[in-house]
């Protein structure tokens, strides 16, 4: 359940929202199968092995949505319907017309769908009202957008903006680069991105690779720009930082991905809860540090 990657968005400091009221705006949509005539369901599920939709530990709220989407392949369906389009023009003696076509794809599709294979995934979120964050664990923005976007239409508001800072991480990141270390707890890694900021858009990828070196320096003279970088975190934490504030490839010093994923047994509700605090406090110092070094949150 430790949080591998994090799509941050800002929340106002005055406001905040309560276990039973969350619980009681989630409960309106749980995660419900796909029936035979959907792709695809998404809605709240437990995010912890206790029953509740919201797991809670003072000002630190864990919702999680569910999202099951069937399968089917546009090649499997076109596929079968070519089978069938053979079948139909020896029957009629000529070949179908694109409209036949079309209703037969149609037709095929419908006749698969109760049979295509259903991928689960859950994507856990984090609203902490105590540094006013709402944290996604997701690499992807557009899925924390859906569950910000579901969240919101169940609470009827949800005034989270994404997370700006003081200074914006290129900047920051860059400086870093050019220094040859970064501020404070954090150290720099060995995997680095630099852009050119036209129409080009040039990219030169450093993976495994040192970053102290007058190379990089020079590409930076050169007009290039940092928008990803491999950081580290007091030997905690290791991470990239993008220039979207997208923090990921979360990894936990000390602690194997399996371990990470899990939390500690299943359905073990005490170890969930020790997971958890030792979670929030691990990656709450790491944002706290990581904001102070670009500035600081910007309010909302």
């Amino acid at each position: 359940m430790w949080f591998k990657n994090l799509q941050l968005y800002a929340l106002p400091t005055t406001w905040s929202l309560s276990a039973a009221a969350l619980e009681e705006a989630l409960a309106k949509h749980p995660l419900l199968p796909c029936n035979a005539a959907s792709m695809q369901s998404q809605g709240w599920v437990p995010p912890s092995p206790g029953a509740a939709l919201v797991y809670a530990q003072g000002k630190h709220l864990l919702i999680a949505l569910g999202i099951e989407q069937k399968l089917l392949p546009a090649s499997v369906i076109n596929q079968a319907a070519q089978q069938k389009a053979l079948e139909l023009e020896q029957r009629q003696g000529f070949p179908l017309g694109r409209k036949q076509l079309r209703d037969l794809k149609d037709q095929v599709a419908d006749e698969l769908r109760p049979r295509a294979f259903v991928r689960k995934r859950t994507v856990r979120a984090w609203l902490d009202f105590e540094q006013s964050l709402l944290l996604v664990d997701s690499a992807s923005p557009k899925l924390a957008d859906d569950l910000t976007t579901a969240l919101r239409a169940d609470l009827g508001e949800l005034p989270s903006v994404l997370l700006d800072t003081q200074q914006s991480a290129t900047a920051a990141m860059t400086a870093w680069i050019s220094a040859g270390h970064a501020p404070g707890a954090l150290s720099l890694q060995e995997d680095c991105e630099l852009t050119t900021d036209n129409a080009a858009k040039s990219v030169v990828r450093y993976v495994r690779h040192g970053l102290d070196g007058p190379e990089l320096r020079s590409l930076i003279v050169g007009g290039k720009s940092v928008t990803r970088l491999g950081l580290g975190w007091r030997e905690h934490l290791s991470f990239a930082l993008t220039d979207k504030l997208a923090v990921k490839r979360l990894r936990y010093h000390g602690m194997n991905d399996d371990e990470a994923t899990s939390g500690g047994k299943p359905n073990d509700e005490d170890a969930f809860d020790v997971n958890f605090t030792l979670m929030r406090g691990e990656i709450g110092g790491l944002l706290t540090d990581l904001l102070g070094a670009l500035g600081g949150a910007k309010p909302v």
